[in-house]
């Protein structure tokens, strides 16, 4: 019994299989597939059995930004980095018209108050006028200290959520808005220190750490400690150092976080003396001062630090 429902069942499928391929209209099989439009045909009555998706892609092609930028005919994309997330017509400084052609001079007044007046209108309550001017000192900082555009735009999003649930109030927003870009930077895995980024804001250091532990906690984000091997690359480059020095630094960093040593240590200090140990070991000169001027800290803390990471691999350099 159960052998023939399976029969069954197996015929029913073929049978709706050959109708599949048969015209309901005419019921002919002479269907066929328009690769032009994407869809199966009768070719006999002309009956459209099937469409395929539409594609909403452009329906031109780029091979470089500069043709992609040329070919476009929209705007750009929404952006949390702008108050009004870039929705807003902006009216050009340059005072030509559509055709690039150069207004006349009775022209350029006008042009000069519809531009105050298009400023002004872009925020239109006290809050709007906070955000714009939090946002655009994350942009200033995010420029000051070279971190890419996905940082602003997560730093942006970090600041939105600490204003919708009121952890602005009792706060500076230059303040909110540091410790939103260095919580962004930490987030999105860029190497730059407390120290760097203080360097750019308005508000001291203890300021940006005790805003930034406090919207990490409300906000419920959790962050993995700072590798000090993050920082290698960028001071090497700086430094100008070889090649075989980055990847012996890297490795000292290996070894020794792999012991603990690094627990309850500055990550730029501990990076720094590990570049200065690397070049004793592989036999180029690079001063302490240069090591500690980029790494933004302290001779006595590189050399205190470079001295107990030889001592924990058991490597001292050539006399």
């Amino acid at each position: 019994m159960t052998r023939s429902i399976i029969e069954h069942a197996s015929n029913e499928s073929q049978s709706e299989a050959v109708e599949v391929d048969r015209c309901p209209d005419c019921e002919t099989e002479t269907i066929v597939h328009d690769p032009d439009r994407g869809e199966r045909v009768c070719e006999e009555c002309g009956l459209v059995l099937t469409e395929d998706p539409i594609d909403y892609g452009p329906e031109w092609r780029a091979f470089n930004a500069q043709e992609h930028d040329d070919l476009s005919r929209v705007g750009a994309p929404l952006t949390q980095s702008m108050h009004d997330r870039g929705l807003t017509t902006t009216i050009d400084w340059r005072n030509k018209d559509a055709n690039g052609h150069s207004m006349s001079a009775d022209k350029h007044g006008q042009l000069h108050r519809l531009r105050v007046w298009q400023e002004r209108i872009r925020t239109k309550n006290a809050g709007e006028r906070n955000l714009k001017y939090a946002l655009s000192e994350i942009d200033r900082m995010v420029s000051a200290l070279g971190v890419p555009k996905p940082v602003k735009e997560t730093a942006s999003v970090i600041y939105r959520q600490a204003l919708e649930q009121d952890l602005i109030r009792g706060r500076s927003i230059e303040g909110v808005a540091t410790s939103a870009l260095y919580t962004a930077c930490r987030k999105e895995g860029i190497p730059r220190s407390l120290e760097e980024v203080t360097s750019v804001s308005r508000v001291d250091q203890r300021e940006i750490g005790r805003t930034y532990r406090y919207i990490a906690d409300e906000l419920d984000i959790n962050l993995e400690p700072t590798n000090p091997r993050q920082f290698v690359p960028r001071f090497c480059s700086e430094l100008d150092v070889g090649k075989n020095v980055e990847t012996k630094a890297i490795e000292i960093i290996d070894r020794t976080t792999d012991q603990g040593l690094h627990s309850g240590k500055s990550p730029t200090g501990f990076a720094a003396a590990a570049i200065y140990a690397a070049g004793l070991l592989c036999d180029e000169t690079i001063p302490q001062r240069a090591v500690a001027e980029t790494a933004q800290t302290t001779v006595v803390t590189v050399r205190n630090r470079y001295r107990e990471q030889l001592e924990a691999i058991d490597q001292q350099p050539a006399t």
